[in-house]
């Protein structure tokens, strides 16, 4: 007994139990700024037809697996951002391309193949030969016995050009779908030309290589890759207890998977309100990480995130989300 009051006086005891205080007390959420707001919404792609998620893989043609439609929309097209936008998203999410003219197609696909009525990559064609083909010509919901969208696909392929003078006061966010860095040097190019304002309105994520070659040209863009998140989570998991925000952390987006959000110093209020002074928008995606794009398509994960998250889901259903709130970006 003796031994025990001697420990519990020892000034290590007393530093031990200063400090476990101050960690609880700086990282808790019951004495942060509350968050509250109206629902961030993201639309993944616009509104999209939705597809079985089972055995997927990056080859897989998702055209082929479509449900039976509920709506006309085809991904990536300006009718489905219209849609999306009408449905109450913020936020609309689109893939880009380089064309063989020097612009950037607004598709998905690494190829053309799947969905089209041509094959081989967006880069092979110039945008006016990419507004030929049929988007909608590959899409089914049966294993090819009707084909819904065939030939209602025409010309739908837009520009990235387009899609922002379509929608010159909303907010996107831009995948750059390689890991090549002059794709990051086309984009910086390509977005120096607008003004700040407009730029405010855009982040873009990718690639670790492009990314980098972008935030080198243009270290204003809100932008986000494998690396650019490490280099903020990992030195934050070793020092974020003190409060103290690494500068990795400052103007970037985070996309965090919600099993490993728990693990994040001050989650979920403190985190976020520690990356609201930074200038970073945090977004709340299903699963645990281990793909680049986990939690993006998948409406089942929403229904478990508790309230209070600043940021969004990416679905292709807009009116499956779950309650989430603004992060004030």
């Amino acid at each position: 007994m003796n031994k025990l009051k001697k420990i519990a006086r020892s000034k290590t005891f007393l530093f031990l139990v200063l400090l476990i205080a101050f960690i609880y007390l700086n990282n808790t959420s019951f004495f942060a700024k509350p968050r509250n707001g109206e629902p961030l919404l993201l639309a993944h792609r616009g509104l999209a037809q939705t597809f079985a998620m089972e055995g997927i893989e990056n080859d897989t043609c998702t055209a082929e697996r479509i449900y039976e439609p509920e709506h006309p929309y085809l991904e990536n097209t300006i009718p489905s951002m219209e849609a999306a936008f009408a449905a109450g998203a913020d936020i609309v999410e689109l893939d880009i391309k380089p064309t063989k003219d020097g612009q950037f197609a607004v598709f998905h696909d690494w190829t053309l193949d799947c969905r089209t009525n041509a094959t081989g990559q967006a880069g092979d064609y110039t945008m006016a030969e990419l507004k030929q083909l049929d988007i909608g010509y590959g899409y089914t919901a049966d294993q090819g016995k009707t084909y819904p969208f065939r030939g209602r696909g025409v010309g739908l392929m837009p520009s990235l050009d387009e899609v922002l003078a379509r929608f010159p006061e909303q907010s996107f966010l831009i995948h750059i779908k390689s890991n090549d860095p002059a794709e990051g040097e086309q984009l910086a190019r390509y977005l120096a030309s607008l003004p700040e304002e407009r730029l405010r309105q855009l982040s873009v994520y990718g690639g670790d290589e492009p990314i980098a070659s972008l935030q080198a040209k243009l270290p204003q863009i809100r932008a986000m890759s494998k690396a650019s998140m490490k280099s903020c989570l990992i030195p934050y998991l070793a020092v974020g207890w003190t409060g103290y925000v690494p500068s990795a952390c400052e103007n970037t987006q985070l996309h965090i998977p919600e099993k490993i959000a728990p693990l994040l110093w001050g989650w979920p209020d403190r985190f976020l309100n520690r990356m609201d002074r930074a200038d970073t928008r945090v977004i709340v995606v299903g699963g645990d990480g281990s793909d680049f794009s986990s939690g993006f398509d998948t409406p089942e994960d929403l229904g478990r995130l508790p309230s209070g998250y600043s940021g969004g889901i990416w679905t292709n259903r807009i009116d499956r989300i779950a309650p989430l709130y603004r992060d004030g970006t």
